[in-house]
Formats: structure tokens, C-alpha cells, sequence
């Protein structure tokens, strides 16, 4: 930049807009975003210790991306150049790589490269820059009103750190605007200038959210505003609202806004809000979209998401369309209405999901052949027997009889998952009995099958199979038991609403079940989590090493005693000042109780988090449960030994003295509220799994020492153990788990 070049930056500063001249210069000036730029965050480090990579800023207009953007210039010692997208073609961008490779070159210099509305680059300009990002010639920093995801080239994206800023709070925009009329250089302080606090707020809200439209309509206010006889400018609330009159509805239908709201709308219905469904609808509807989008939309709606829970609202929605293609606005407005409120007042069922099962078995497994009594017999049944042995249901009662409809290669699978409410909830238990029955049959059919020929007339191919199968049936009830921590986990993240910007704890990652997605759903923010072993820390910190250092999680090793200790020992890592603290958003926990002390380990949680962060907690609560032996079939073990069996599991789990089994939801809720905590959530979740049989359990029931079961069992030991090696081994015992979910928040 030559002397000319800074003399007429100067006279446009001086000159320009309120909004240009009052842009903040320093992070202490910058007003939002703590999201992102709070103590402890992703980005707040970068900046402070000189670290950038590639960013992409994502907002709506005004909330201070350019801003930003410009402040990590001042704060870098990289040379920093601009860019706009809509002025800026591939010349420019090959200009400034050549100045940064010279700068590179001579002073060893980094440039930082900042491309405003990057969005509005072609595929062959953004495909300019590529190069250059990827060399680390440049460090790009874009800004951009669009998704990134969508918009921007996903080789940048994928070399660059994406931050989402939120559009400013009513409080920041009134700090900005004080500013402005107490600021004599760049703003009004050399003006006598007074405005009511009425006025203030009425510009900020009105502004929604866009510090520069804020800016902007206090310039005007003032600008136009006579001075009195005491040479005061008065903003009324009465010139507040002649500067600015209408808050605008951000709605593009090709872009960002359109998808956010419609998504929006949807997830109402799905959640049954009326008034949230009605709300986004009429925005929608207010910003121009055309109804029919909307009518299109909710029939899809009728079948994924209400289906047979009420099979009546398709027909219902279908019907609404059709009526307003009859009549048309105004008055198709109710018809608009009337498909809105059926679907978000019905039950919810997503059951028809069940043929997405169906497909991705078909286009991943062997296709089996159609069972022979299956086949149509009006062709081959005298030559292949096909339709011979099948059972015609509406010969037998209830019009149904049990036999194989799925293939050989596919008996057992369930694609359809009946739902719980409305209609479908009503024949739940009909379709599990059912199921049940057809099971109960293909068992039946295997032992008349195979089960007498095992005396040494079976071969060894039908005896392998044999053995395949028991594995498979093994492995089904271990694959429960998956699918359970994988619902448990989903339910707490569920329950948690973690944002991009938080700041996460987990309290016992284990293997990463939580930490993983923790760190997928916190990707600005940051992600902090406790192992009890260094084996667990260094599993973790091999999965970890995918990522670069900023992303990695904080790994605590040692018991949840120490917890506070630890973290106290790691505050270098977090980057705050000498008079910050941490705190965390969310602390997740997942069966960490146990044995602990209980309201001293809740006590010392709830210090670690910020003002208004949440503690979500899923426990396992044993005593709810069922006892794993209590339900089986005694047969083959004797009265006496199957009494001890029943009095030894109900004694282990009414233990008042065992600190496993002797408290429940309810002790927890109370525990909590006294740890200064408010429980808003609570909820009790019954799962089945199976529990199979194998050495490891009977010697873990069974083994020496501690207060098993075997221990338990007495002279009747050996008669259980025998009884379920004999009947259960290789097996998998049904068994019922019930985990409590709790979600208290700081006061």
C-alpha cells in the first residue's frame, strides 16, 4: 500500500458509514461470539497463540465475520490482504499469491488471504485458490451468508476450520450503539446526543440480531434529529421507529435460510409443537413460498413420520392439497392450516422405515431362494413340488398360521419395528405375539429337523451348521446388547442439545462411546473426557491421532475422585487469563455412578459447571431391572437348588448395604437438587438384551473369591453351575435392563 492508498483509506474511514467508521479494531472491542471466542474455545487459542489455519466464517450479514476476520490481522504478524468475491476475479487471486510467495521468499512472512462472500466465487476461481491453500502459501480466511458445506469447495473445506457465528444479541447491539454516541472520533461523542433507553431497545430488536443494520439506523436517527434550545439531539422511541420500521424475514428459497426453516418446520411437526409448526409455516408462507412446496412436504410427512399410528392423516393432508387447488388464496390458508395441525396433533410412528431395512438387505446379503410352498404351484407342482406344505391362513382360526415366509438365509429378521402410540400401538402387542409364534415355529421346525439326527447320523456339514447357527443365535443377543449402549447413546446426546460452540465433559469415555461423537458434535468448542486406565488413554489417544492437536480431546487419567484435581492440573491447556475460569456446558455421564459416593461425586459436577450448563446423566439402575436368572425355566434343576437360585439373586439385588443396587432415580433427583442443581428432564428407558452364556460368565458367577454367586449359592453351587452349563451355555438369557436419564441445570 503506497502513501496515496492510506491517505484515501483514511479520508473513506472518516467519511463512511457509522457502521464502517465503528468497527471494532481489538478482541476486547468485539462484541458476541462467545460462542467461539470464550475463554477456553477453539478459536479464542488459535488467535492467542499465533496458530491459524484456513477458516471459514458462516453467518448471517452483520454479526462481524469481516470484523473478525480483520482482528486476527492486527493480532498476527502474518500479512494480512482482502479480497471480494464479487469483484475479485482469478487475476487478483494470483496477484496476491505472488505477493505472499515473495514475502514468503524474503522476509519469510505468512499471509493471511481473506476472501469476503467467498460463496460467490466460481468453480474455477475457487479452484485458483486450491492450490495455494493446500501448499500453505496462503492461510485463507473466507466469510460467507451460504453454508459452506454447500457453497464452497470441499478440498478448502476440508483444509479449513469452520465457524459458525450467531446473529448478536439485543444486549451487544446496544453496547455497540452507546459506543457510538460516546466514541468523539468515530462515532457521535462529539455531539450532544441522548437517547432513551426505549429507543435503544426498539433499534436493537427491530435490528435483529445485524449489528450493521443497528448502526445504520442510529446514524439516520441522529442525522436527521434537529438539535434543541440546549443543543441536545433527543432519539425518541418515536424517531427510533421512523429510522427503522420493519424487521426483515431472512428467507432466500435457494439458499441456507430456506433449508434452516423448512427443517425447522418439519422437526415441529415431528416433535407435535402446533405452535412452533404453525409459526415456521406462516413464515414461510409470509417470505413467499409457494403452498404447494408445503403441501408436497407434508404429505411425505403423513407416511415417514405419522404412518400407521394414524393411517388417516395422509388421506386427511392429501385432501387439504386437493381443496386448496380448488380454492386457492386467500382462503386456502385454512387448508394449509388444517394439514398442519393434523400432523403435528397425531401420533407419531416411523415404522414404514422398515423397507429401507428391506432394501439394504436385498442389495447387501446372498438372495435366497423363495421357500418351496412358497412357489407358485399352478406351474411346477408335479415335477418340482412347488406350493407343496403350504398352509392356506384363512383355513385356520384368526386367519393366521405360523410358517416361514423369508428366505432360508434370512428367518428371524425383523424389518418392521411397530410403533407405540395411535393405531399401529393398539396391534403392537398382536404383531410381537405373532412374531413370537413364527419364531417359536422355525425353532420347532429345526429340532424336528436336526435334533434327533445328532446320535452320530448327522454329517459333518449338517453338524457345522448346527454349530453356525448356536454362534449366530449367540451373537444376536451380544448384538442386543449394542444396539442398547448405541440407543443409550443416542438418547443422552439427544437429551444433551450440544451445540458446535460447547464445552464438553465426559466423565468416564471408556472405549469413546460419548467422546467421539461428542467431539463431532463440538467441533468449535472442545471436548474434555476422564479414563480410569492409562490402557484406556492410549486407546484413545490412537484414535485421536487423526486429528490435528487443536481437535484432540483432553484425556484425564485417574479415579472420578480426583476429577477436580486434574482438571485444575491441565488449565494450561485451556488458554485462559489469570482471572478466568472453566466451565463446562455439558458434563455427560454414562453408568458412572456405581459404587461412588453419590452425592459428593454430583456435589463436585455441578461446581465444574458454567452458569446455566447442563449435567446429563444415563445410569443403569439395577434394582429396577430384572434379576438375569429369575425368569428361565427351571427344568432340570432341582426344587431346592432353583429356591436357592431365586432367594441368592433377591437378596443380591435388595442388598440395602451394596452401593449397586441400593438407590434409584428418585435418590438421584434429590442428590442432584442438592447439589444446587435443577432437575428439568427425567425419564426411565426398559431395554431387553440377551446375555449370553459362555466361560467367561460362569466364571465370573462362579470363580473364587468376592461376593458372587456362587458364593452365595452355598452347597448348591455346583447344582447351578451344572444346570447352566447343561441347558444355557452358548445361549443367550433375555434379560431387562432399565437406565434412568436425568438432565439437571445449573442455577
Amino acid at each position: 500500500m503506497d502513501l496515496f492508498d492510506h491517505a484515501r483509506e483514511k479520508r473513506l474511514e472518516q467519511a463512511g458509514p457509522l457502521a464502517a467508521r465503528m468497527r471494532p479494531r481489538t478482541l476486547e472491542e468485539y462484541c458476541g461470539q462467545r460462542h467461539i471466542l470464550g475463554p477456553g474455545r477453539l478459536l479464542r487459542r488459535a488467535i492467542q497463540a499465533d496458530q491459524l489455519s484456513s477458516l471459514v466464517f458462516y453467518g448471517p450479514p452483520g454479526v462481524g465475520k469481516t470484523t473478525l476476520a480483520r482482528i486476527i490481522a492486527g493480532t498476527t504478524k502474518a500479512h494480512f490482504a482482502a479480497l471480494n468475491a464479487v469483484l475479485a476475479g482469478v487475476a487478483d487471486i494470483r496477484r496476491e499469491v505472488e505477493g505472499a510467495r515473495e514475502r514468503l521468499g524474503s522476509h519469510g512472512q505468512r499471509t493471511i488471504l481473506f476472501v469476503d462472500e467467498v460463496h460467490r466465487f466460481n468453480k474455477a476461481q475457487q479452484d485458483a485458490l486450491l492450490p495455494h491453500v493446500e501448499s500453505g502459501m496462503v492461510i485463507f480466511i473466507g466469510a460467507t451468508t451460504e453454508n459452506p458445506y454447500f457453497e464452497v469447495n470441499k478440498t478448502i473445506l476440508s483444509r479449513s476450520r469452520v465457524f459458525q457465528l450467531r446473529p448478536l444479541e439485543d444486549a451487544d447491539l446496544e453496547e455497540l450503539m452507546a459506543r457510538a454516541l460516546m466514541d468523539p472520533e468515530r462515532g457521535y461523542g462529539r455531539l450532544r446526543v441522548r437517547a432513551d433507553p426505549e429507543a435503544m431497545k426498539h433499534l436493537a430488536k427491530v435490528a435483529n440480531g445485524d449489528a450493521r443494520a443497528a448502526l445504520n439506523a442510529l446514524e439516520l436517527a441522529v442525522e436527521t434529529t434537529a438539535p434543541g434550545p440546549d443543543d441536545v439531539r433527543q432519539i425518541t422511541l418515536e424517531v427510533a421507529e421512523e429510522s427503522i420500521q420493519a424487521r426483515s424475514v431472512l428467507y432466500d428459497k435457494d439458499g441456507d435460510a430456506h433449508f434452516d426453516t423448512i427443517s425447522a418446520f418439519i422437526k415441529s411437526l415431528r416433535g407435535s409443537d402446533p405452535d412452533a409448526a404453525l409459526y415456521w409455516m406462516a413464515r414461510m408462507i409470509h417470505a413467499g413460498e409457494d403452498p404447494r412446496f408445503l403441501f408436497r412436504r407434508m404429505v411425505v410427512f403423513a407416511s415417514e413420520d405419522v404412518g400407521l399410528a394414524d393411517p388417516s392423516a395422509l388421506g386427511a393432508v392429501v385432501a387439504a392439497s386437493q381443496a386448496y387447488d380448488y380454492v386457492g388464496m386467500p382462503e386456502g390458508r385454512y387448508h394449509l392450516s388444517q394439514a398442519c395441525l393434523v400432523l403435528a396433533l397425531a401420533p407419531k410412528s416411523n415404522s414404514t422405515m422398515g423397507f429401507f431395512d428391506a432394501l439394504a438387505a436385498v442389495a447387501q446379503e446372498r438372495h435366497g431362494d423363495v421357500p418351496a410352498h412358497l412357489k407358485d404351484a399352478s406351474r411346477d407342482a408335479e415335477g418340482f413340488g412347488h406350493g407343496k406344505g403350504y398352509q392356506y391362513p384363512h383355513a385356520y382360526r384368526d386367519h393366521w398360521v405360523a410358517q416361514q415366509y423369508l428366505p432360508d438365509n434370512l428367518k428371524g429378521r425383523v424389518f418392521y419395528q411397530p410403533g407405540e402410540l395411535g393405531h399401529e400401538g393398539a396391534l403392537r402387542e398382536q404383531i410381537t405375539r405373532l412374531r413370537e409364534a413364527q419364531l417359536a415355529a422355525w425353532e420347532e421346525g429345526f429340532d424336528q429337523q436336526w435334533g434327533d439326527g445328532f446320535g452320530g447320523e448327522s454329517s459333518p456339514a449338517e453338524l457345522a451348521g448346527t454349530h453356525r447357527r448356536e454362534t449366530e443365535f449367540r451373537r444376536r443377543g451380544e448384538t442386543a446388547l449394542g444396539a442398547h449402549l448405541g440407543a443409550v447413546r443416542d438418547r443422552l446426546f439427544e437429551w444433551a442439545r450440544v451445540e458446535r460452540h460447547h464445552l464438553l465433559l465426559d466423565l468416564a469415555a471408556g472405549s469413546g462411546l460419548l467422546v467421539w461423537e461428542a467431539q463431532r458434535r463440538a467441533a468449535e468448542g472442545g471436548v474434555w473426557c476422564r479414563v480410569e486406565s492409562e490402557r484406556e488413554a492410549r486407546l484413545l489417544a490412537e484414535q485421536a491421532a487423526r486429528l490435528d492437536d487443536l481437535s484432540r480431546p483432553v484425556v484425564l487419567t485417574g479415579p472420578l475422585q480426583r476429577l477436580p484435581e486434574m482438571i485444575a492440573a491441565h488449565r494450561s491447556a485451556t488458554g485462559l487469563g489469570p482471572n478466568e475460569t472453566l466451565g463446562f456446558d455439558r458434563i455427560l455421564g454414562r453408568g458412572v455412578l456405581g459404587r461412588e459416593d453419590k452425592p459428593q461425586r454430583l456435589a463436585e459436577w455441578a461446581e465444574l459447571l458454567a452458569p446455566g450448563g447442563w449435567l446429563v446423566l444415563a445410569e443403569p439402575i439395577p434394582r429396577l431391572g430384572q434379576p438375569p436368572l429369575a425368569g428361565l425355566d427351571p427344568t432340570g434343576l432341582e426344587t431346592t437348588a432353583h429356591q436357592a437360585l431365586l432367594r441368592a439373586e433377591q437378596e443380591a439385588w435388595n442388598n440395602p448395604q451394596d452401593p449397586r443396587v441400593n438407590w434409584d432415580d428418585e435418590d438421584l433427583a434429590r442428590w442432584l437438587e442438592a447439589a444446587g442443581l435443577v432437575v428439568t428432564d427425567r425419564e426411565r428407558k426398559t431395554h431387553r438384551v440377551g446375555l449370553p452364556v459362555d466361560g467367561p460368565l460362569l466364571e465370573r458367577w462362579f470363580g473364587p473369591g468376592g461376593d458372587t454367586l456362587g458364593t452365595r449359592l452355598g452347597e448348591h453351587k455346583e447344582a447351578v453351575k451344572r444346570w447352566l452349563e447343561t441347558h444355557w451355555k452358548g445361549k443367550a438369557i433375555p434379560r431387562s435392563l432399565v437406565t434412568a436419564f436425568l438432565v439437571a441445570v445449573k442455577k
